[in-house]
Order: structure tokens, then sequence, then C-alpha cells
């Protein structure tokens, strides 16, 4: 009957390989540093695994990884990752591991070429019985295109050097199955980081995540709160990572992690080819909320750019636009501002009404002809081709340094602008007459560090629909 290894909990880092920049060797000295900085907020290290680029290493690359892994642990446990597709090529990896030192291996199912479940099975048993150190199955069906078989997994878990299991699926159907008919023989490990609470409130016995190195501190705390039954507070935490955590599995780990983990100061170097660290694999509005979530978690300081709101006089704030206080009062132009929204989500509105004869009708023409460079301004639309009436144009107040930022202009606050102007006319504030006669500019201030697309979307619609009652007042 296996037995559960003590050591076997708790919060395991699946570590990045670094590579030098020109040549993708592994850059042992940065590996070191890794370790070295995750090491006081984890229970143990896992080498080689998938967020390591596994498929990418030579067999002496990988050796040499665990090796430097025990050297560095500081007696904590090193799980080696063993990955190959086929038996003898992982019994190999698996040898190579164990005489390096390491306390298990990490086998995946086997790949690209799929066996039967007898074949699994066989390959499972051929690698557990011909080595010393525990074995740990490993399930990451999204890269692997097929599920490790419940049914086999409840076989292997008799075989003593077979300890424990990693599931990466996200499925948690699958984990509880696991759970109920092998949990008793072996010690179920999530490795999904986007499920972390409800695994451990099922009764897994830790994480190996890619995101274990960049906040394991968040991990170990709610895995002390699920254990003292106060699991409000857990579900505040694993909300609290709940973003990056997201966008690490979505995009495979490693070249999201290295991304995170270089924003900390720790230069992991590039993914190796045919993985790409930019132009390809993080578009610049991944990499701003990666940045925006570490500065929110107090991993990296935040980036504290002048920013205020428009103030002074209202009429005095379209200089942009060659509109002056004077120019409003002989043209009898209308101009309203509102404020709503709260922190990073709130956004002021200052809005420009009046005839297209006018000079505004001239100032709204030349945005469109000769837009701001960074600041271009943008028709209102409800969607695609459905502009709204009186014409609206959206122009930011900032200039628009990232597709993150321009994101929040060119989306909810496009849209929120456009349900304003058409529920202002619907409900009568906005007159008839204007929807042919008048033209709107709406100039939008949007805090450059915005990132929730619904409460900008909320806080720039009632900022406009306050901005729009003050320039159409209710008249008697």
């Amino acid at each position: 009957m296996p037995v559960k290894l003590p050591w076997l909990k708790g919060v395991f880092p699946a570590l990045v390989t670094p590579f030098v920049l020109k040549t993708e060797e592994v850059d042992e000295a940065a590996y070191r540093r890794l370790i070295r900085h995750v090491l006081p907020h984890v229970d143990g290290l896992v080498t080689s695994g998938t967020t390591g680029e596994f498929p990418y290493l030579t067999r002496e690359e990988q050796k040499r990884l665990v090796a430097i892994g025990v050297e560095e642990a500081q007696g904590k446990p090193v799980i080696a990752g063993c990955g190959a597709p086929s038996t003898q090529e992982a019994l190999a990896l698996a040898r190579d591991a164990q005489e390096a030192g390491a306390s298990a291996v990490l086998v995946v199912t086997p790949y690209f070429l799929h066996p039967s479940d007898k074949g699994i099975y066989q390959h499972f048993y051929d690698i557990a019985t011909a080595i010393e150190v525990p074995l740990i199955l490993y399930n990451i069906p999204q890269v692997m295109d097929a599920y490790l078989p419940r049914t086999v997994i409840e076989d292997l878990a008799d075989i003593p050097n077979i300890v424990g299991l990693k599931d990466s699926s996200g499925n948690l159907t699958y984990t509880l199955e696991v759970l109920e008919y092998a949990g008793d023989r072996l010690d179920v490990f999530i490795g999904c980081d986007e499920v972390v609470l409800p695994a451990l409130a099922g009764g897994v016995s830790g994480v190996i995540l890619a995101s274990a190195q960049v906040y394991p501190e968040v991990w170990q705390e709610v895995i002390s709160l699920v254990g003292l039954g106060r699991l409000d507070e857990a579900r505040a935490l694993q909300r609290r990572v709940q973003k990056l955590s997201r966008i690490f599995c979505r995009h495979g780990g490693g070249v999201a992690v290295k991304a995170a983990l270089k924003m900390m100061g720790l230069d992991m170097g590039v993914p190796r080819k045919p993985l790409k660290a930019v132009g390809g694999g993080l578009i610049h509005e991944t990499r701003a909320e990666i940045r925006l979530e570490l500065e929110r978690l107090g991993k990296v300081p935040a980036d504290e750019a002048d920013f205020t709101y428009p103030d002074g006089p209202l009429d005095s704030r379209f200089a942009d636009l060659e509109i002056t206080p004077e120019t409003i009062a002989a043209h009898h132009l209308r101009v309203g501002s509102g404020l709503a929204g709260e922190g990073l989500n709130k956004v002021q509105i200052d809005l420009i009404a009046g005839g297209k004869e006018s000079p505004l009708g001239d100032a709204y023409a030349l945005q469109l002809t000769y837009p701001l460079h960074g600041r271009e301004a943008l028709t209102a639309i409800l969607e695609p081709a459905l502009t709204v009436r009186p014409a609206t144009l959206i122009l930011p107040t900032l200039p628009q340094k990232n597709l993150r930022q321009a994101n929040m202009i060119y989306g909810p606050t496009q849209l929120a602008v456009a349900r304003a102007v058409v529920d202002g006319l619907e409900a009568g504030r906005i007159p008839e007459a204007a929807v042919e006669d008048e033209v709107l500019i709406v100039l939008a201030t949007v805090h450059p560090r915005a990132l929730d697309r619904h409460a900008l979307y909320l806080a720039v619609y009632e900022a406009a629909s306050q901005a729009l009652a003050q320039a159409f007042p209710e008249e008697g």
C-alpha cells in the first residue's frame, strides 16, 4: 500500500528556464537568482516542467537544472519534470534526475502518438519500477491533447512508488473524481492557477503553479486560510490574483511569467524558439495588464505619471479645438461637464455642442481631417456602421501611449458616450432639432491606468449623462 510523503504538501513553483538572449543557452546565473528569490516562500521546487519549456531542453540541460535546483534548495525537495513521448526517453530523464538528487520526478502522459489505456499504465509502471525516487503523474490535456484516464490513475495508485498527481486540466469534475477514487493513496496537486481555491476546498494537497514564482506568498496564505475554514478571506485573495493567473494560464505559462518576472527585476531572458516573447507572444495590451496587476499586488512600483483631471472654467477647456470662451458666447454653443467613477475608473467628460455652421462644426471637420497624433478623434457609435445623432465626436484629452489605453477609449468609452447621447435624445433631453442641426464633441479624460472595462463604461455613461444634462438644461 503506498504511503503518502510528509513533504509532498504546499506550494511548489513550476520554474521557468532562463535563456541567454542571443545564444538561447541556459542562463544558470539567472536560474540561481530566481530560485533564491522564490525559495523563502515555497515548500519545494519543480524544474523542467511545462512552464520550464521542457520539450525544448536537451537531456543534459534538464539534468543540470535539477542539479542546480538541489544545490540552491537548502534541503527543500526538488521535483524534476521528466516529460517525454516515449517510455525509453522518459525513463532516461528520470534516472538522470535521480542521479542529480531530485526528490521526485514528474512524468507527463505520453503524447503525440497516443497509446491505449493499457499502454499508458505500462508507461508509468515501467518508469516507476525502474527508479528509486517517487513518481508523480502529470495530467495536462491542454497541450497533450488527451487526459490521463481516471481509471488508469486508480490502478497506478496501487504502485508503491507512484505518490501523487499534478492535475493542470482546470476541470474540477475530473479533479474531484480522482480524489474520490485515489485520494486516499495519492497526493493530488492542482496545476491550474485559476481554480486553486475550489480545488483546495475539494481536498487537494497543494499547488504546482507557474504563478507560484511570481506571488507564492498569496498561495501560501490561501492554503492557510482554507485550512482554517476562513473561506471568505481565501476567496478574496484568489480574486485578487485571478486576472494574472488567467493570463498565465491562457498564455501557456512561460512567456507571460517571464514577462512578469522581468518587470519585477528578474530577467529570465527569452523563450526558446519557436516561442516568441514579442511580435506574437504577448500583445502590448496584455503586457500592460500584467504590469498594472503587478503594481496592484505591490510587486513593482506604480508608474505614477503626472495626471490631473482638467479644471478651471468649463468654457476654457476647449482650446485644442480652437474654441475660446468668446467663441462659445458669440455662437451660443452649449457646454457641459460630468465626473463619475472611482479610483482608476474615475472619468471626466467635458462636452460642447452647437450648430454645424458654427466654428464648432469647423472644429468637428478639422478633427476628422487632421487628427491630433495620439489623440485621434472617433465618432460615437452604438455598433459598427451605426453612428449616433446628433453626430458626436470623442476626443481623448490624453495621448494614448499603448493599445490598452487606446482600447479603453475606443471601446467602453466610445460605446458609453454613444449610449448616453441616444438615451438623452430618447428622453427628450436633447431636442429633436439638434439631430440634424448640431454636432457634439466630447473631451474624454480617462485615467491612463484604467483597466476595468465594465466599470469604465458605467463611469463614462454617468459622466456623459451629467454633461448632457448641463449642456441641454430642461426648459421652464
